[in-house]
């Protein structure tokens, strides 16, 4: 990807640079550059005739314009990655000063998350509802429970490989691999330990402990390939499995994450120990995925009675 604007030879190469080797997660790699590439196509469409004419008042008119279309945290986030792309193009002095530095982005305060969540009973009615008698249902019953009962990220579940699942004190345990690389360690459900072990038993890639641990089917075959499998094919596959299950909630990936989650809680687990479990910073952020207060907002609204 090549700046929309009027850029030259240097900072064409500063700004190719600044996703090749400043960005280190693929995922916001991913996303910088389509906020980046939106915003100077829209800059281009504007009449602005080059990188180093760009001003606040542009950068100001752009996120504005996201506004009247976009929600709240992904403004913000395209322009953190207009921010941090002209960070880069200052340092490399391409430019004399950052335009976005002094940019405002809409106020944004969440108090709860809206990923979609299952109760103990839809999750344990998909989990049920998968036959086990192959290995693709070996295997997508063993991601889920996975995510479900180690708060996994999908991403750090893709990404593990067999010898991600050993054991220690005579128990089973996962490593996970986090945002930023960070490492996580953390022992198994007696639910999950079975189905793990299920899994690598029944198809045999205990034996490959560099492998990946979640699979592709390998076409024509019904047995499982060694190449892994990618996040778009796991979102397809929980989406299939809930609507066999059943299942009316339009659940994703990270459903599962803040169900789990919310089973913990609402069976006397902290909220410290839960954002110890989840890997997360804070415990704010944790409260995001609990969902207690939504079984008791319907209980009250049945109160009204007319």
């Amino acid at each position: 990807m090549v700046p929309a604007l009027e850029a030259g030879e240097i900072a064409s190469i500063r700004f190719l640079e600044f996703f090749a080797s400043a960005i280190r997660n693929p995922h916001t790699c991913r996303a910088y550059a389509r906020a980046a590439s939106d915003f100077l196509a829209w800059c281009a469409r504007a009449g602005v005739p080059s990188i180093t004419a760009l001003q606040p008042l542009h950068v100001a008119a752009g996120i504005e314009r996201q506004t009247q279309t976009l929600s709240a945290p992904t403004v913000k986030q395209h322009l953190a990655a207009i921010r941090h792309l002209f960070d880069w193009l200052v340092t490399g002095q391409v430019v004399p000063h950052n335009p976005a530095a002094s940019v405002r982005g809409p106020i944004h305060t969440a108090k709860k998350g809206k990923t979609p969540v299952l109760d103990a009973t839809e999750a344990r009615q998909l989990l049920d509802s998968i036959d086990v008698s192959t290995p693709v249902g070996l295997r997508d019953r063993a991601l889920i429970a996975l995510m479900v009962f180690s708060f996994a990220r999908v991403g750090a579940a893709l990404a593990m490989r067999v010898e991600d699942v050993y054991v220690q004190q005579r128990r089973l345990w996962v490593r996970l691999r986090e945002k930023s690389g960070k490492r996580h360690e953390m022992p198994c459900h007696h639910t999950l330990e079975a189905y793990l072990h299920a899994y690598l038993d029944g198809t045999g890639i205990g034996d490959d402990p560099k492998g990946p641990l979640f699979r592709t089917i390998a076409r024509g075959t019904g047995r499982l390939s060694d190449a892994p499998l990618p996040r778009a094919n796991a979102y397809a596959m929980v989406r299939r499995r809930a609507l066999v299950a059943g299942i009316g909630t339009a659940v994703g990936n990270h459903t599962f994450r803040a169900t789990g989650i919310t089973a913990y809680l609402k069976n006397g687990g902290t909220l410290e120990n839960a954002a110890a479990m989840a890997n997360h910073a804070s415990t704010r952020t944790t409260q995001l995925y609990d969902r207690r207060r939504d079984e008791l907002s319907q209980d009250e609204v049945e109160r009204i009675r007319v």
